[in-house]
């Protein structure tokens, strides 16, 4: 009979000892989750593990109250939670993005002059994962880590463009967003109007949008699924523009995104011929 407690192993050897059997088990759990089974009962669970229906409970239990799966519409089964989704873009963005990213952001700020960098979303916030700094002196609070409101800045934009309304009033239920500057949208009916445009065009170019001494180009980066996963960009200082460069800046930055995407395996659906 299988009990809750592990039989201890005589020999107790090598790298056994170290082993938590219960962080086991959870980890064992999530794994019977796949695309093609994407909802699973605590009884499934339970035979596919082969412990006591009352082990797989409280394995839920914690899980469900840490995000990692949830419920169903009807209560008896159970999926995997958006924690799971966070931890793939934390590991996404220190391995793939970052290490395929980095040498495109010095190419960039190569061929620019001005600081790059590549962010992500975790919820109501920007995460900066990646950074390239010009030799010209420039000040920066900025710094790999930092963290940024998602619907106040110009990246937080483009990482907002594959939501749709009812998403971003999820994402954001208070009536009234909190305002950093005059450029903050003050409505989330306002913030979705906003990254619509952004999307339809491509790319964000805005002044003083999160500070006022800063202007940021920005673009953003898919995957093979279409996805925006993160969003590539050049901080200028304001005062330094120069208007018959920004075209070329902005292109620049575009093909860097663009570059980056193709790496993450993103290809483009082509409109259909018209016959």
């Amino acid at each position: 009979m299988t009990t809750d407690t592990p039989q201890e192993d005589d020999k107790d050897s090598g790298q056994d000892k170290y082993i938590v059997p219960g962080l086991e088990r959870g980890l064992r759990l999530l794994g019977e989750f796949s695309s093609r089974e994407r909802t699973l009962s605590a009884a499934d669970l339970a035979r596919r593990l082969k412990v006591p229906r009352s082990t797989v409970f409280r394995l839920l239990a914690t899980l469900e109250m840490m995000g990692f799966v949830e419920r169903t519409d009807g209560g008896r089964e159970f999926r995997l939670g958006m924690a799971v989704l966070r931890l793939g873009f934390d590991y996404l963005a220190s391995l793939e993005l970052t290490e395929l990213g980095r040498p495109l952001l010095d190419r960039l700020r190569d061929e620019i002059h001005y600081p790059c960098n590549l962010v992500v979303r975790d919820g109501r916030s920007i995460v900066y994962v990646a950074k390239s700094v010009a030799a010209r002196p420039f000040a920066s609070t900025v710094n790999v880590g930092t963290r940024l409101p998602a619907h106040a800045t110009v990246l937080g934009r483009v990482l907002l463009e594959d939501l749709t309304l009812e998403e971003l009033r999820a994402l954001y239920p208070e009536d009234r967003l909190e305002v950093y500057s005059e450029s903050t949208p003050r409505t989330v009916q306002e913030l979705y109007e906003m990254v619509q445009r952004d999307r339809e065009r491509g790319y964000v170019l805005q002044e003083g949008f999160f500070e006022a001494s800063i202007s940021t180009i920005a673009a953003p980066v898919r995957d093979r699924t279409g996805k925006v996963v993160a969003a590539l960009g050049a901080t200028i200082p304001a005062a330094r523009i120069e208007p018959d460069q920004l075209d070329g800046m902005v292109e620049k930055v575009r093909q860097a995104a663009a570059e980056l995407s193709r790496l993450l395996d993103y290809r483009p659906v082509m409109p259909k011929p018209f016959v």
